[in-house]
């Protein structure tokens, strides 16, 4: 499904529970950030230690537990956890033995945002 305006762009993946890792940068036609949906299997791990040259990162944990290393410090992540990781950040996550775990990660330009919700909102 999908649903189009001047002013916004709906669609529809499908079930969450089929998501291993999907992008959404071309689907929503994204401009000032990039948000993917990640599910990785219990014991799954991403393949290498990585950092950013300018993006910030911010990890929301939906569903799961997991380890999450920065910078060689190794943080226990499951639902409910929140990680924002600075562009330097060295970065490794894995997923629990018995556990998968399905995260969404946004990342934008560090230092870009400046504005928020109570400055940048107007009421219609």
């Amino acid at each position: 499904m999908q649903n189009e305006g001047s002013n916004y762009k709906h669609v529809s993946i499908g079930s969450l529970k089929d998501v291993t890792r999907q992008e959404l940068h071309e689907a929503l036609a994204l401009s000032g950030v990039e948000v993917s949906l990640n599910r990785m299997a219990a014991g799954q791990a991403v393949p290498f230690l990585h950092s950013h040259k300018q993006n910030e990162e911010v990890y929301v944990f939906i569903e799961g537990k997991g380890t999450f290393v920065i910078d060689g410090d190794e943080i226990e992540v499951g639902e409910g956890s929140l990680v924002r990781v600075d562009p330097a950040g060295q970065r490794q996550i894995k997923a629990a033995a018995d556990s998968d775990l399905f995260f969404v990660c946004i990342q934008a330009t560090a230092g870009s945002l400046t504005q928020f919700s109570m400055t940048d909102g107007v009421i219609c």
